[in-house]
């Protein structure tokens, strides 16, 4: 199968990057400075990630706000437009988050939902009948995080940099109509900007030169792991419901109904047989996704993510375990082959820097 390339892949390409592949996709990894280095810019100043692999379906028409509903767990009601919304799509046979995603409310009858790389296609099953379009390949994304984010980018995109968390904003940069979002995924302060791709490669250039540098998916990793963000197919998928990965707030059950309400409903009556937790172990050696984890000697779950904090310079993970485990107990985690201690804690791992204007 051929990989599908972002709007950006020359400039990628001209820095030097390290690409892999990702959802279908080819996307940078790391640039010259490496994912560490990458990381800590984020948490100290700024970076700037090619997203583009995530999808955008643009909804569009008078029963758009309906259909959205009917398909997502949250409730748009909630909001309005020229805000975005995190939700979740569930399995209508056993509640299972076939993706989580982004609904941004661009204005009436109007919303762009922005699922993960590879789960478009079920977003667009899931909206069948509607007036439902993947944009994806028409459009680049590039999310400015970080605490200082919004004031590097001032002098670029006024308007992208004004934008309110979780809102949505359309503007024009050198004659592209753009739109922009106050989301992100490394627990910073920053925005996604959705840009035509012919005007992607300039717009990716104007963002460099004012001294935000690239980051690759493996800050992005990074990141989103220290502030307990969940990655699906990891604390999210198949067999995963959202109780289980502790976000039930993202369920609305004031809503008549939703896809896969009857089952998830069923399990919030019977209580959830596992939750995700966080675990910080001893040692810098990282815990990765797999790994077993013990309560007083006995199996009691597993790691869905783990690797080494740069902030707090120790492994770190997210992890299934019994719903009676509370912050604070110790654990042990089998990292090849050797019992390492760690003990469960709140999340997030590593508090968001306060923005800088």
């Amino acid at each position: 199968m051929q990989l599908r390339t972002s709007p950006l892949d020359a400039s990628h390409r001209d820095l030097g990057a390290k690409m892999v592949e990702f959802g279908g996709w080819e996307m940078p990894l790391s640039y010259g400075d490496g994912t560490i280095a990458e990381h800590m810019a984020c948490r100290e100043r700024a970076v700037a990630f090619d997203v583009s692999h995530l999808g955008t379906v643009r909804v569009r028409g008078g029963g758009a706000f309906d259909a959205l509903q009917e398909a997502f767990t949250n409730d748009l009601a909630k909001i309005g437009p020229g805000r975005a919304q995190y939700t979740h799509l569930l399995d209508p046979a056993d509640a299972s988050v076939l993706d989580d995603l982004i609904v941004w409310w661009v204005e009436d009858g109007w919303f762009d939902v922005m699922p993960n790389a590879s789960n478009t296609a079920r977003v667009l099953a899931a909206l069948e009948g509607t007036d439902a379009t993947d944009v994806t390949s028409g459009r680049a994304v590039i999310a400015v995080q970080g605490p200082s984010a919004r004031a590097l980018l001032r002098p670029v995109a006024p308007a992208a940099s004004a934008v309110p968390r979780f809102g949505v904003t359309r503007f024009a940069w050198h004659g592209a109509e753009c739109i922009a979002a106050g989301t992100g995924y490394t627990g910073e302060d920053g925005v996604e900007v959705a840009v035509p791709a012919e005007a992607a490669p300039k717009f990716w250039e104007a963002v460099l030169a004012a001294a935000i540098p690239p980051a690759g998916l493996g800050a992005r990793d990074t990141l989103r792991l220290e502030a307990g963000l969940p990655l699906h197919g990891h604390e999210l998928g198949p067999g995963i419901t959202p109780l289980q990965a502790g976000l039930g707030w993202v369920v609305a059950w004031g809503k008549p109904s939703f896809r896969g309400r009857a089952p998830l409903s069923a399990e919030r009556e019977r209580g959830i047989h596992r939750r995700v937790r966080g675990i910080v172990c001893e040692g810098r050696q990282p815990p990765r996704a797999g790994n077993e984890v013990f309560v007083m000697g006995e199996r009691a779950g597993e790691v869905t993510s783990g690797n080494y904090s740069p902030v707090l310079r120790t492994g770190i993970a997210l992890a299934f375990l019994p719903p009676s485990t509370a912050v604070g107990d110790t654990v042990a985690v089998d990292v090849r082959g050797r019992n390492v201690e760690a003990r469960v804690t709140p999340l997030p791992f590593v508090p968001p820097t306060p923005p800088r204007s």
